[in-house]
């Protein structure tokens, strides 16, 4: 089986590997006898080129039938936060929500002084006496990839934020921050010129994922018991987070049914471990 080929969100062929299905099964929480059935199933399935997305898919509709909650909430995170979109902003304000978890003190779409020009800057956090300047790249889609021109683009922009003649306005680092991939041309720039890069799973041991993991900050988009009508009201009134969303006439407001509203909250309960 490790032979057969499945398709990326990119495009590109891969061949599948049941080890790296059964070890985020495992990481969302699923037991080993919930885990051996999902790749059973997925397995009988199985045929040249089909969609990771699928295979996705496929997983989580049985994790939402046969584990306990929020194991399927936690299997969708990486999924959960395409929800965020589409302008992105809502990324913007759950990147502020995780690093502010980590103990940085964070501001939003903040307008800065450099030596050169005026810039808007997604998040500014800082932490330990150090001032960090964050440039959010947000994608709706599993395929999209942070590629070198915006490693360019925002190595520029804190190379001048950093040589501001304000004090304010001044920055130590830039970040750029993605909810997906960076290409290799942009890693070895970054590498290069000591720009910081936090992606989904980069780095390895230390990306997008651990840290929200670690701070049990989740988006309120990876709610299994919310639909999509009913998430995207929430986000139009800049709620993001499923810990913001424990009080039943905040639900009842944006449109959540009332005999359902216990089960959303006993769900971002757990997910939260608020």
């Amino acid at each position: 089986m490790h032979s057969i080929l499945v398709t990326k969100a990119d495009g590109e062929l891969e061949p599948f590997d049941a080890v790296r299905l059964e070890h985020s099964l495992a990481r969302a929480g699923a037991s080993s006898v919930v885990r051996a059935r999902i790749i059973a199933s997925v397995l009988r399935d199985l045929h040249f080129g089909v969609r990771t997305e699928d295979i996705y898919r496929s997983a989580f509709e049985l994790l939402k039938r046969e584990a306990d909650v929020p194991v399927a909430a936690r299997y969708s995170m990486r999924r959960a936060l395409f929800g965020l979109g589409p302008s992105g902003f809502p990324f913007e304000q759950f990147l502020a929500a995780v690093l502010k978890a980590h103990g940085w003190h964070v501001a939003t779409d903040v307008t800065l002084v450099g030596r050169c020009a005026s810039h808007e800057v997604d998040v500014v956090a800082e932490k330990d006496g150090k001032r960090v300047g964050v440039e959010a790249k947000f994608h709706n889609e599993p395929g999209g990839k942070t590629d070198i021109k915006d490693a360019l683009y925002v190595h520029a922009r804190y190379e001048d934020l950093g040589r501001s003649p304000l004090a304010s306005s001044r920055v130590d680092e830039g970040w750029l921050v993605t909810n997906t991939v960076f290409t290799k041309s942009a890693i070895r720039y970054a590498q290069c010129s000591n720009l910081t890069l936090l992606g989904w799973d980069y780095p390895q041991t230390r990306g997008l994922r651990e840290l929200i993991e670690e701070a049990r900050v989740h988006p309120l988009t990876a709610l299994t018991t919310l639909s999509e009508g009913e998430k995207r009201r929430l986000l139009d009134r800049k709620i993001v987070l499923c810990k913001d969303i424990m009080a039943p006439h905040l639900l009842k407001e944006s449109g959540v049914h009332p005999e359902k509203i216990s089960e959303v909250i006993d769900e971002a309960r757990h997910l939260c471990a608020v």
